[in-house]
């Protein structure tokens, strides 16, 4: 009996949660936690850390998980490595659904760094307006560049307060369009774009806006994750299931 665990929290794991519920595969759809209301899923769904490779593996086996699915965001580097150890160790398959990289074009201004570490260095010196859309977890780094106002756009509201002396939150959750970007940008007087290379469709609209409005882009490229059996849709995964999105099980 096939059971699946699809590990979420982006927007292709959304879609592959209605791929899994219309072939009528049995699945878990597992969030992080690091987002208050999350979106609902038409699987049922599981909150929070596993406990490490170990808690994972365990996890696995009490559910009797057959198949993992890792679509978690590029760069939640350390569940994507957690899955990979546990699966392995536990001789469960696991396929990362890995979307595209975003890439420069034509009109683009990207300044692309290793790490997000590197990114405060990357900022000018004289006093700029960033936007800032790397999410909560890193917005410490900033301290280090005070002299700058820096506009997050969040999901939701900080816990605490920020580190940061001179910050404006908004708060908003995707998919965003460029003309709403570039509107945003402009009211807040932009002037510098820091960005994760995430990839995707949902949260592409700042670079385009950036674009349009000639703004320089700080980028950080993504990490490097274990394992090479992946795939760029869902059309794909289902076909490793054994399924396709057409017929059941």
């Amino acid at each position: 009996m096939m059971r699946v665990l699809l590990l979420g929290g982006t927007t292709e794991a959304g879609q592959m949660a209605r791929a899994l519920f219309d072939a009528g595969i049995d699945a878990v759809y597992s969030y992080a936690g690091r987002t208050k209301s999350p979106v609902p899923q038409p699987l049922p769904t599981r909150i929070g850390g596993f406990g490490g490779v170990a808690g994972l593996i365990e996890y696995l086996g009490e559910k009797k998980i057959t198949h993992v699915i890792d679509a978690t965001h590029p760069f939640a580097a350390g569940m994507s490595k957690n899955a990979f150890a546990a699966c392995r160790d536990a001789g469960v398959p696991l396929i990362r659904f890995e979307r595209a990289p975003w890439a420069a074009g034509p009109g683009d201004n990207w300044t692309l760094v290793s790490t997000i570490d590197e990114i405060p260095a990357a900022l000018p010196d004289t006093p700029a307006r960033v936007f800032l859309a790397i999410g909560k977890q890193q917005i410490g780094l900033f301290a280090a560049k005070p002299q700058h106002h820096y506009v997050l756009r969040l999901v939701d509201a900080p816990d605490a307060e920020l580190p940061l002396p001179d910050v404006t939150v908004l708060l908003a959750r995707g998919p965003f369009t460029t003309q709403g970007d570039v509107a945003l940008m402009r009211e807040h007087a932009i002037t510098h774009v820091v960005a994760k290379n995430a990839g995707g469709v949902g949260a592409r609209a700042k670079l385009d806006a950036a674009r349009t409005l000639g703004l320089p882009v700080i980028m950080a490229n993504r990490p490097i994750l274990p394992g090479d059996v992946t795939a760029g849709g869902v059309a794909e995964v289902m076909a490793w299931l054994g399924h396709d999105t057409d017929r059941g099980v």
